[in-house]
């Protein structure tokens, strides 16, 4: 299964970038695409591994909660 990279914009619009048959380098493009925003770019960079497109951008459009963490 491929590593799918998606911008997100603030309105929850999903855009296919790429997908990678391997982990590193879809975490490599991803950290170059996060390194080349510029500060009006407020689009979040996620990569998810899924079967396929179709599987990927419903992964990304699931609203999960926010997990406690020992801090709170």
């Amino acid at each position: 299964m491929p590593y799918f990279i998606y911008r997100i914009s603030p309105q929850r619009n999903l855009n296919y970038v790429d997908d990678f048959a391997e982990y590193n380098f879809a975490r490599d493009a991803a950290r170059r695409m996060r390194q080349q925003q510029n500060e009006e770019d407020i689009d979040t960079v996620k990569i998810v591994f899924a079967k396929d497109r179709n599987e990927a951008e419903d992964l990304l459009r699931i609203r999960r909660e926010r997990q406690p963490s020992e801090d709170d």
